[in-house]
């Protein structure tokens, strides 16, 4: 029996340009690679996040796709895609899931766990 199971790794980094902290504005630019770990082809169909800032605030984001691709991919290979976010304060974190489904059309969750959105230059 097939065995379908994606892999993630996350990078952050800071987007000065878009952070204002006199306004109250952090903004974070996140990087995802996806790897089809498993040993059927599957797609990534959507997503969900849940963006929780140092105050406890929680945004929930929902859709289909990732910036626009549903990546078909075959065992072993990976696709990667660049988004952001912002929150109301310095430091903050993210965590979700993929939507995916298998060539023959069996539902699967990829957990992304839970990641930091922070300026490590200001954690000491």
């Amino acid at each position: 029996m097939a065995s379908p199971q994606f892999t993630c790794s996350v990078v952050v980094q800071v987007l000065p340009e878009q952070t204002d902290p006199a306004q109250g504005k952090f903004a974070f630019s996140y990087t995802i690679t996806i790897e089809n770990t498993g040993d059927i082809t599957a797609q990534l169909i959507g997503r969900h996040w849940e963006i929780t800032d140092a105050r406890s605030g929680i945004q929930q984001v929902n859709g289909l796709a990732v910036v626009g691709h549903q990546p078909l991919l075959a065992p072993g290979q990976k696709f990667q895609y660049s988004s952001w976010a912002q929150i109301d304060t310095p430091q903050g974190s993210m965590k979700g899931r993929f939507l995916c489904v298998t060539e023959d059309a069996e539902i699967f969750y990829t957990e992304v766990p839970e990641f930091l959105l922070a300026d490590s230059a200001s954690l000491h």
